[in-house]
C-alpha cells in the first residue's frame, strides 16, 4: 500500500514503476557493468513504460522523495544541447559537475557521442529553425543513434536517444510539446530523477526561445532497470512520503519580439540561456532534504 497521499505525479509513477519493478522485474544474465569492487553489476528489469507530463499545469517531473540537484541536471543537458561538447574539461569547470569522468576517454572527452553528436549534424539550430519556420510540421526530431559516429571511440552510447516535437495550437495560446525515448533506463539514479529533470527543463528552454508554452512532455522507455545492490535502497524510497507540491520551470529573461523574431533571433536566444535564469518554483527543497533525506547509490559502470 501506498504511505501517503501522492500529490507530486512524479512521486506517483515512481511508486508504480518501482513497484512493477520489484514484483515484475527480471533479473539479467550477462551484464556490462561492473561496480567498483569488479563484481558484475545485474539488474532487474522491465520493458515498456510510460509517463506524461502537462508543464502547463504544474506538473514539472521531479521527485520529492529524494531531494534532487536541479542546478547540476540542467548544466549536464545545457553542455549536450547547448555547448554542444563532449569535452569533460568544461562540464566540470561550467557546471561543476564530474559524474562523467567515470567513462573519460585518454582525450578528456566522452568522445562521438551526445554533445559531439549535436555539433557534428548541427540538431540544436536545425531543430529550432525548422520549429520556427514550419511549425505545423511533423517531422521536428533530434536523433543521437549516429551509426556512422559510432565508429570512432565513444564512451558510452546515448540512452535518451530520440526527441520529437510538436506546436499545439490552443485558444489561450500556441503550445511545444515533447516526448523523449529513452532505450534503456537506471531508474533509481537516473531515470526517476535527472533524465526527467533534463528534458522537461530541455522542453522548456526551447518554448521559451520560440516564444511558445510549455506543453506535454511523454517519456517512452524500452528497458527499466533496478540493480541488484539497490533494491533495498529502492524498497526504502518506496516507504517514504510525498510531499505536496506541484512545481513548475520558468526561464526568466527578456526574450525578443515573437511577431520579428527571425531564425537568428531564436537560435541566439536559445543559446544565450544561462542556468541561472532557470528557476524552479514550489519545490520545498529544504524540507525534503530534512522527511526524505538523499541517498547515495554505488554505480555500474
Amino acid at each position: 500500500m501506498r504511505p501517503g497521499f501522492y500529490s507530486n505525479k512524479m512521486d506517483e509513477y515512481f511508486y508504480d514503476i518501482t513497484s512493477k519493478i520489484l514484483s515484475e522485474g527480471r533479473k539479467d544474465k550477462n551484464p556490462r557493468p561492473k561496480y567498483e569492487d569488479g563484481t558484475p553489476a545485474h539488474t532487474i528489469s522491465i520493458n515498456h513504460c510510460t509517463m506524461s507530463f502537462d508543464l502547463s499545469k504544474n506538473e514539472f517531473p521531479i521527485l520529492t522523495l529524494r531531494p534532487m540537484p536541479f542546478k547540476s541536471s540542467i548544466g549536464e543537458i545545457l553542455w549536450i544541447y547547448q555547448d554542444a561538447s563532449n569535452d569533460l574539461s568544461l562540464l566540470k569547470e561550467k557546471y561543476g559537475i564530474t559524474w562523467w569522468d567515470s567513462w573519460a576517454l585518454k582525450d578528456g572527452t566522452i568522445g562521438a557521442c551526445y554533445g559531439e553528436t549535436v555539433r557534428r549534424h548541427n540538431l540544436m539550430e536545425n531543430l529550432l529553425r525548422g520549429l520556427k519556420e514550419d511549425p505545423d510540421g511533423r517531422r521536428h526530431i533530434i536523433n543521437l543513434w549516429q551509426e556512422d559516429d559510432f565508429k570512432d571511440p565513444h564512451a558510452l552510447k546515448p540512452c535518451c536517444y530520440q526527441t520529437v516535437w510538436n506546436v499545439r495550437h490552443e485558444e489561450d495560446g500556441d503550445y511545444l510539446d515533447m516526448c523523449m525515448f529513452q532505450r534503456s533506463v537506471d531508474w533509481l539514479v537516473a531515470g526517476s530523477a535527472a533524465n526527467q529533470i533534463q528534458y522537461a527543463t530541455l522542453l522548456c528552454m526551447v518554448a521559451h526561445a520560440l516564444s511558445l508554452k510549455p506543453g506535454k512532455y511523454t517519456w517512452f522507455a524500452a528497458n527499466v532497470q533496478i540493480y541488484d545492490r539497490h533494491v533495498g535502497l529502492a524498497m526504502e524510497m518506496l516507504k517514504r512520503n510525498s510531499i505536496n507540491c506541484a512545481p513548475y520551470v520558468r526561464v526568466n529573461r527578456i526574450t525578443h519580439d515573437p511577431q520579428i523574431a527571425t531564425v537568428d533571433d531564436v537560435i541566439k536566444e536559445f543559446k544565450s540561456i544561462r542556468v541561472s535564469d532557470i528557476k524552479l518554483y514550489n519545490y520545498p527543497i529544504e524540507r525534503i532534504k530534512i522527511i526524505n533525506p538523499q541517498i547515495k547509490f554505488p554505480l555500474g559502470i
